[in-house]
C-alpha cells in the first residue's frame, strides 16, 4: 500500500473529534459528547509529542469547541493529503448499552482492507488495555466516511456510550481520557508498522 507522505516522510494523521461548538452531539448523565472527543483528540495529540517523539503528523479538524462543517472536515485531510483519517465520536442509545465500536465506510474500494486493518488494530488495542466491551467494526455510510472513501483509509471510533453509567463516569476523568487516546494511537501505530 502506498501512502501519500509530507517532506519529512511522516505519515500525516487527520484526527476529526466530532461535533463541536452548537452540536453538543449525545448527552448522558452531564457529560457532552463534543467535549470527550475534543479532549481524546488533545491527548493523542500529547502522547505522539510525549511517547512517540512526533512520528506521526497529526492535524485535528477543531482544536478548540467550535463546530466544523462535515464536509471541511474531510476536506481538510484532502488538502493535507492525509494517510489516515480517524473520527472520533461517543455512542448514545438505552441505558443498558455499552462498549466500543469502529466503523468503516460501506463502500468497497482500494482503501476497504487498511481501514479494516486500521480498525482491528485499535479495536483490538482498547479491548485489551481499557478492558471495553468490544461491539466489533461495522459498516456504515456516514458523510465524513462516505466523503473519504477516495482518497485514504477512514474509520469512524465511538468509544463507548455517554448513556451508560458506567462510561459516561469514565469519561469524566483525566486519566481515562489519557488511556483512551493512548490506546488509539498505539494502535494507529501498530497498523501502520504492519503497513511497513
Amino acid at each position: 500500500m502506498v501512502f501519500a507522505q509530507d517532506l519529512c516522510g511522516k505519515k500525516i494523521v487527520l484526527i476529526d473529534p466530532g461535533h463541536g461548538g452548537y452540536d453538543s452531539g449525545a448527552v448522558g448523565f452531564e457529560i457532552q459528547e463534543k467535549d470527550v472527543t475534543l479532549n481524546i483528540a488533545l491527548e493523542l495529540l500529547k502522547w505522539n509529542t510525549l511517547l512517540f517523539e512526533d512520528e506521526l503528523e497529526i492535524y485535528l479538524s477543531r482544536y478548540k469547541d467550535t463546530y466544523i462543517n462535515l464536509s471541511d472536515r474531510t476536506n481538510l485531510a484532502k488538502t493535507l493529503q492525509a494517510d489516515i483519517f480517524i473520527s472520533i465520536h461517543c455512542n448514545a442509545a438505552s441505558k443498558k448499552a455499552n462498549g466500543l465500536e469502529i466503523f468503516i465506510p460501506d463502500r468497497q474500494n482500494k482503501f476497504t482492507v487498511p481501514s479494516t486493518d486500521l480498525a482491528k488494530a485499535i479495536l483490538s488495542e482498547c479491548h485489551k488495555k481499557l478492558g471495553f466491551n468490544s461491539r466489533g467494526i461495522k459498516t456504515a455510510n456516514f458523510q465524513v466516511l462516505c466523503s473519504s472513501t477516495s482518497y485514504f483509509p477512514a474509520i469512524l471510533i465511538e468509544t463507548g456510550f455517554v448513556t451508560h453509567l458506567d462510561e459516561s463516569r469514565y469519561f469524566s476523568k483525566e486519566k481515562n481520557i489519557k488511556a483512551i487516546a493512548l490506546a488509539i494511537l498505539i494502535g494507529l501505530n501498530n497498523h501502520l508498522k504492519h503497513q511497513l
